[in-house]
């Protein structure tokens, strides 16, 4: 008999909505996936950008710079990374910041992190008094403010949404003690029908993803950048287009799993989804923040110099590292891999709008 349902606080043969099921299975306290593993790598279940190679925390630290420089170099200038996996992009921006004096001295770096085990990992992987550990941005009170975070909206919660005979039905999982994790739909709730509705990005869909908790997180977000200035900037899969039809994924050592593998081993897999980046733009821009235009992970960091810097480094490393580094390289920016799959945005408060890497 599978034991897992039961800590979880889940029943058999109840409905629980896709965001509901999600949030137990990730973030419960005990039994949740972030709760009992470290993910990242590769010997976790996903590798992230960061992980991959210093480069790409190289080129975001010297974004954030210049992002600094553009707001006029403050004297206080806060930076938040949201979930930041094991720590590996703030180390190597620690290491960045230190060749740009005044920006150092100027800059206050918070880590926004849920899972307790992850903020372990991250203080034993960057020690440093520099870094403060937060739980919400009450402590942020001076100063321009740039929130930035790499996979982290993939991991918020999401709702799932479909329309028949032209009404609005909510998908929600049955777990059944022999044949696993089954679906169905219940009619929407009002306020869920009037929220979707808000938005022109839903208006052709037939199936929706829509992120409620992922929207909550960033309204807290944008009304600290409304009162301070700033920005935010998130990178992570995601599409343009319409693709009307589920995007969830569960993954477990480096592969995705079916459902039936999924029920098995639930707080064992992790589970994202593609970020909607059309609609994300039009949550930003409803909210009064002005948008950059979306780009690819491969145009941003190829804007920003990455290319140039790699070529920098070639000229003292040996034969076997320049191998690597073009290895690595390959996988941030090669189109089929993370360089058009992944998508940047930037959403910002600012008289000034002459940010690099997005034109």
């Amino acid at each position: 008999m599978i034991e897992y349902p039961g800590k979880f606080n889940l029943k058999f043969d109840r409905l629980i909505a896709v965001d509901e099921f999600i949030e137990k299975v990730l973030y419960h306290p005990k039994a949740g996936y972030y709760s009992k593993k470290i993910p990242f790598g590769s010997r976790g279940d996903f590798i992230t950008a960061p992980t991959i190679s210093n480069l790409f925390s190289e080129i975001i630290g010297i974004w954030l710079v210049s992002t600094w420089e553009k707001l006029g170099s403050p004297e206080r200038f806060n930076l938040v990374e949201l979930g930041p996996g094991d720590g590996s992009l703030s180390k190597v921006l620690l290491r960045t910041f230190k060749n740009f004096p005044k920006f150092n001295k100027s800059t206050k770096i918070y880590l926004y992190e849920k899972s307790g085990l992850l903020k372990k990992s991250q203080k034993n992987n960057i020690n440093s008094s520099k870094i403060k550990w937060i739980n919400n941005f009450n402590s942020i009170k001076k100063g321009p403010v740039i929130f930035f975070g790499n996979e982290f909206f993939d991991a918020i919660p999401i709702k799932q949404f479909s329309y028949f005979k032209s009404q609005l039905f909510e998908k929600h999982f049955i777990l059944n003690r022999e044949s696993g994790l089954s679906e169905t739909y219940r009619k929407a709730s009002k306020d869920d029908i009037s929220k979707i509705k808000y938005y022109k990005t839903f208006k052709n869909s037939k199936f929706i993803e829509y992120p409620k908790s992922g929207f909550r997180e960033l309204e807290v977000i944008v009304k600290k950048i409304s009162k301070l200035s700033g920005g935010i900037m998130l990178i992570d899969y995601g599409y343009l287009d319409t693709i009307n039809s589920s995007t969830l994924q569960a993954v477990m050592g480096n592969k995705k799993m079916n459902m039936i593998s999924l029920f098995k081993n639930l707080g064992k897999v992790d589970i994202t989804y593609l970020v909607n980046f059309n609609l994300l733009k039009e949550f930003f821009t409803k909210k009064d923040l002005k948008v950059k235009n979306i780009v690819s992970q491969k145009f941003f960091l190829e804007k920003m110099g990455i290319l140039e810097r790699a070529k920098i480094l070639s000229k003292t490393m040996t034969h076997k590292e320049q191998n690597y580094m073009k290895l690595t390289l390959m996988r941030l920016l090669h189109k089929n891999l993370m360089g058009d799959l992944f998508k940047v945005i930037f959403a910002y408060k600012s008289n000034r709008n002459n940010f690099l890497g997005f034109e």
